[in-house]
């Protein structure tokens, strides 16, 4: 996933930058082994079908990262409030999910794009209630 044009204004969307969906793809494998080996954050995934979480992360980054839009499920909100996510796990998701593309080296600035996206949807999934398991 490195950027093999140095120019990006020339280069498409960062979508297209970082390889399109097989890039997509592995980041978001990837990013699940994080997540999963992390026992703060694997609670929220113990009944969860993956390879349809795994889809659905797809899908949605890569709306994120400027690709085709073909997402239809539910909104962030609608998915996350009953998981009541406190600000802390939804910071350590943000963490793994930077941690994997840059050891992905996925460009800075396509990375400092998905932090922006992810602070500007932190409202539709934090909640003030208690982490699972807490």
């Amino acid at each position: 996933m490195t950027d093999p044009n140095p120019n990006p204004a020339a280069a498409g969307s960062p979508f297209d930058r970082i390889g399109g969906t097989d890039a997509v793809k592995l980041a978001v494998q990837q990013f699940y082994v994080r997540v999963l080996d992390d026992p703060r954050l694997a609670p929220y995934f113990t009944t969860v079908d993956m390879d349809r979480q795994r889809r659905h992360l797809v899908l949605m980054l890569t709306t994120v990262l400027g690709g085709p839009d073909a997402y239809t499920g539910r909104s962030l909100s609608e998915a996350h409030k009953p998981l009541h996510i406190p600000a802390a796990h939804y910071n350590l998701v943000g963490e793994h999910l930077v941690a994997t593309l840059e050891q992905l080296n996925v460009p800075a600035d396509i990375v400092d794009n998905v932090q922006k996206v992810l602070a500007q949807v932190q409202d539709q999934v934090v909640t003030d209630d208690q982490p699972v398991g807490a």
